[in-house]
Formats: C-alpha cells, structure tokens, sequence
C-alpha cells in the first residue's frame, strides 16, 4: 500500500556502494554511539505489530532504526503509536514511523527524509500536545537527512493535514464518540476516569477552561484525589477553536478523561454517557479489563 507513496531509488539502494556515496549509516554510531549484541537480519513484520503490518512491504530489518533489538521490544514500543495514526492528522504518519520501528530489510538501512518527519511532526504534535504528550527527543527531525537518497511521501508539499480528504479539525479529546477503539485509546492516554455533567465552558487564552458540577462518579482514580474532585477545572488544551460537540451540550452526563501535566488536568477524552448505546456499554465493560500500551516509555 504505502510501497507506491515511497520516493526511491531502490536501484542505487540495491548497489551498496553507490548508495554509500549518499548515505553514511553506521549501524554503531546511529543514536549515540550504542553497540549492538547481534549482526543486523531480515525478519518477517509479524501480524501483532498493528502499526506496521500490512504496511505495504513484507520484512524489516533488526535491530531497527531505534534501536530495538528483539521483536517483543519492537511491538511494545511501537504499540503506542496506533492511536496517533488513528487521529489521522497527517497521511505520511505510519509511514515515517514504520520506516523507524521496521524498517525495509535492505543491506543499507534508508532513513526517512527530514521533510517528512517535519511535516508528520508539525501535524501530529498538536495532538499529542492535548494528550498531554511532546514530540519526543528521539524523533528529533535535524537527525534525518535533507539530500540524500530517503524515505519520503510522493508530494513533499503536501504538509498541512487539513488539506487531505477525511482528515478532521475535531478537538483529539472528542472525536469517534461511539466508537469502542477511539474510547479505549483515550482511557490509554489518561491517568483517570469519571462520570459526570459539566457546568461551564469558558475560553482561556488557546485552551477550553472545562468546570464541572460537584456531583462526580470515580470510575479509575489514578492521579486525582479526593480534594482534586471537589473543585476540579480541567483545560482542553489548544483547544479554544477546534469543534467539540460534546462541550456544546452542557445537560448531558459525560464520561471524562483526563491526565495531570505539570499543574494542570488536561482533557484527555469526552463521551457522552450513553446506556443504549451498545458500543458505548461494551467499552465501558472493556475498560475495566484492557491492557493499555506504557505510552510513558514512548512519548519522552
């Protein structure tokens, strides 16, 4: 699939040396100098890492270009990332990532393109901003080569996610209300969870200023104490001007999501609380047993 969107050239890549010619790629030096216990290998791209499989190619090499050594590793890591491409917010997003966490299996490994990873990060980070998560160190974008032979998308204007059919300006915190995986990524990228109904929503500065009424059911604690709940303001953040339906209809109970950053309590989901609602009842059941990704080992 994506193999038609990949800027190329697997000729020179298949030369070795005449590749070498545009890329210096030392397998020791790559990320800080670290060495690794075994020789680089092909493997097969296993069907339970979600985030690459089917990507359009069949093998990848390992150790990656993250340094991950060993399978498990890889679908671990690479598990937290589903839900950012999910969020749609740029169409170049498995594709920069999978060129990382499994990379085509080739005798010299091809970084992406610096343009890419720019235009993925410029797209993406907003979202992962109001999850209350940076763009991590390691996908540092000057560490990505400009000139040389790369990994890109066929359009390398093609940078503003908003441009593209089917990609949303919805607040991240209130999109796919119904829909079961959309809730379960959300309680994943939250500390806790309750019901209850809103009393108002105000504008503060980039943010939505969320108040809530007192009454509160505790459904995952995590983070929140008992002093939080009773005058608890959440903020969702950058999001002064983006659609949020949910924040429209101040009367309805709500499932709210939310993690702690820095001194603020960032929202991190909203859906309407809905009992005749099959999706919405079988991810309220599923919630209590679902093994959440550790997004704290990715997103830093």
């Amino acid at each position: 699939m994506f193999l038609g969107l990949v800027t190329l050239s697997l000729l020179a890549a298949c030369r070795a040396s005449e590749y070498e010619q545009h890329v210096s790629w030392k397998w020791d030096s790559y990320q800080g100098g670290r060495s690794y216990g075994k020789p680089p290998q092909c493997v097969d791209i296993p069907e339970d890492l979600r985030l690459c499989h089917q990507v359009g190619y069949g093998q990848m090499l390992l150790p990656n270009l993250l340094e991950h050594e060993s399978l498990a590793e890889v679908k671990q890591q690479a598990g937290s990332w589903v839900p950012l491409v999910h969020k749609r917010c740029h169409p170049g997003t498995q594709l920069f990532l999978c060129s990382l966490f499994a990379p085509v299996c080739l005798e010299t490994p091809i970084l992406p393109c610096r343009w890419l990873c720019e235009a993925v990060r410029d797209g993406c980070s907003p979202i992962m901003e109001a999850f209350g998560f940076p763009w991590p160190e390691m996908l540092t974008c000057d560490k990505f080569p400009q000139d040389d032979v790369c990994i890109a998308m066929s359009q390398p204007n093609a940078t503003q996610p908003t441009e593209h059919a089917g990609y949303s300006p919805i607040c991240p915190p209130c999109d796919n209300e119904m829909k079961i995986d959309a809730m379960l990524e959300h309680m994943c990228a939250s500390e806790f969870a309750f019901k209850t109904k809103i009393k108002e929503v105000k504008r503060e500065n980039t943010d939505r200023k969320v108040v809530f009424q007192k009454r509160k059911k505790m459904l995952k604690a995590g983070s929140l104490k008992k002093k939080d709940m009773k005058k608890l303001v959440m903020y969702l953040k950058n999001g002064a001007d983006c659609p949020c339906q949910q924040l429209d209809n101040l009367g309805n109970q709500y499932l709210i999501m939310g993690r702690k950053v820095d001194k603020q309590f960032l929202l991190t989901g909203i859906h309407k609380w809905d009992k005749s609602s099959k999706e919405f009842k079988k991810a309220i059941k599923k919630l209590k047993s679902h093994k959440c990704p550790a997004f704290e080992n990715v997103f830093k």
